[in-house]
């Protein structure tokens, strides 16, 4: 989805925003997937300082000229038990150290259910932090929209690594030709399969389906119940709508469309939606090729791939990692972009976080958190970060959101398919549906019920979400862009 013209900036919407933000199940389940751009060390302070201090016009020199030192707030101290822990302390200090009129103070992000509801809770009440690296893909444009991310196209103009992001990693942070976020990390999802479960199936190892007809048909020669094994899993749970959405993308639609005065139109009950609810209903109660419990956690999902029950399942760039770990051999894991459906696509969803920065900071702190942004962004760091991932046994996503780093470089015993197979994943992407936020209780409501109900309409149940998400949020979303 197209983020031009999505939205104009209501300063006034931002506490009655905050009250509408529902929680999404996106960040939830590619937790795994989050490291591509972490801080990392770098091996010359000195190169990424004078880099940084290039980049952003005339970063530094207010904190210069005013002979003081500017504090910046970032939500980025890392967790007790984060494994990198040591690493981005490191890089927090070479940071300081390089550039010492720029203290930053690093602050665990306040306890929530929901770490987006707290940031925006937050940022209503005036206690947001200066700069910011969870703006989420799908959420950023509404962000946007309640204005709680900086245009940094200024500093973006004269940034001179502007061209090493790759294209699909500044998409969603791009809105009306302004740049709103510098990517922090990403990953692609794709087709995971179990080339070893493919070959005593009967079934070419290398070669995944397809299209929907060839799902259905290696799904049928890889579901077998006496071993407890069937060929592809669903996800039912709270994060329905997660995976559900890449089966309307393959039918050719989308669940929401945006307008270009801004609003937005529902489309779960166009023609492609109620295609993939339907074929999403018939894996489980006509073909027979998914898990039984069909609402089991994504963990169970994940724990049926590394035991051998799941032949075939969605994967992530930055998941593979979790496969090592579990004793899989990776020339036995097998990834692609998906089958294609309908619409003649198989995307793959983009998804990732961005750095922002707070609009209502002073220029002093915004010029200081640009500085800080792109010290963490630079190649440097980001290549130290996967030596440090290297050389402690941690795998990592195959994916990054510079050209100029090739993550497979600092991992063992990757073949050159499977970084192959995510680049072509990438090419080929999509954003998760516009409002998802918002909308998820609906969309998952259906489709649990057409998981679990054979009897069930997959259209009526769309029809009966419409109805709900149209009254209870869209209305007034779309009342207040109006205004």
């Amino acid at each position: 989805m197209k983020n031009k013209q999505r939205f104009r900036t209501w300063s006034n919407l931002a506490i009655v925003l905050v009250l509408m933000l529902m929680a999404s199940a996106c960040s939830g389940g590619n937790t795994n997937t989050t490291n591509t751009s972490e801080p990392t060390n770098e091996s010359s302070s000195t190169n990424a300082a004078n880099n940084g201090a290039d980049n952003a016009e005339a970063t530094a020199d207010n904190t210069a000229s005013s002979g003081g030192t500017v504090e910046i707030t970032v939500w980025d101290q890392p967790n007790p038990d984060d494994t990198m822990k040591s690493i981005k302390e490191e890089v927090y200090a070479d940071f300081e150290t390089a550039n010492p009129n720029i203290k930053v103070k690093h602050e665990l992000m306040p306890q929530g259910t929901n770490d987006r509801e707290v940031f925006v809770t937050a940022m209503a009440g005036g206690n947001g932090p200066d700069a910011y690296h969870s703006a989420h893909f799908p959420i950023i444009a509404d962000w946007v929209g309640q204005g709680l991310a900086l245009d940094l196209s200024p500093y973006w103009d004269s940034y001179a690594d502007k061209d090493k992001f790759i294209p699909s990693s500044m998409e969603a942070g791009t809105i009306d030709g302004k740049v709103y976020g510098i990517p922090h990390d990403m990953y692609v999802t794709g087709l995971f399969w179990n080339k070893k479960m493919f070959e005593e199936a009967g079934l070419d190892r290398d070669t995944p389906p397809a299209n929907w007809d060839q799902l259905v048909e290696f799904g049928k020669k890889l579901t077998d119940t006496g071993k407890k094994q069937y060929g592809i899993t669903l996800l039912g749970m709270e994060w329905a709508d997660w995976w559900f959405e890449y089966y309307v993308w393959q039918a050719g639609g989308d669940l929401t469309h945006v307008n270009a005065d801004g609003t937005v139109q529902l489309a779960f009950t166009e023609e492609p939606s109620v295609t993939a609810l339907q074929f999403y209903k018939d894996l489980k109660w006509v073909h027979k090729i998914v898990q039984n419990n069909v609402l089991q956690s994504y963990q169970d999902n994940m724990n049926d791939i590394f035991q051998s029950r799941a032949a075939m399942s969605n994967a992530a760039s930055g998941g593979f990692g979790d496969y090592v770990a579990q004793g899989m051999d990776l020339n036995d894991v097998g990834f692609a972009p998906y089958p294609v459906g309908p619409g003649g696509k198989g995307p793959g969803q983009i998804g990732g976080s961005y750095w922002i920065i707070n609009p209502k900071t002073s220029k002093e702190k915004q010029d200081a958190a640009w500085q800080y942004i792109t010290y963490i962004n630079s190649k440097e760091v980001a290549e130290k970060y996967l030596q440090f991932q290297q050389d402690n046994g941690i795998f990592p996503n195959l994916l990054s959101v510079r050209s100029d780093v090739d993550p497979s470089q600092f991992a063992k015993d990757i073949s050159p398919e499977l970084v192959e197979a995510v680049n072509k994943a990438a090419s080929d992407t999509h954003l998760e549906y516009f409002l998802k936020e918002r909308l998820t209780p609906y969309v998952v409501k259906a489709v649990q019920k057409a998981l679990t109900d054979e009897k069930s309409d997959p259209k009526q149940l769309l029809q009966e979400a419409q109805d709900a998400a149209q009254k209870e949020v869209i209305d007034a979303y779309n009342a207040a862009v109006k205004k």
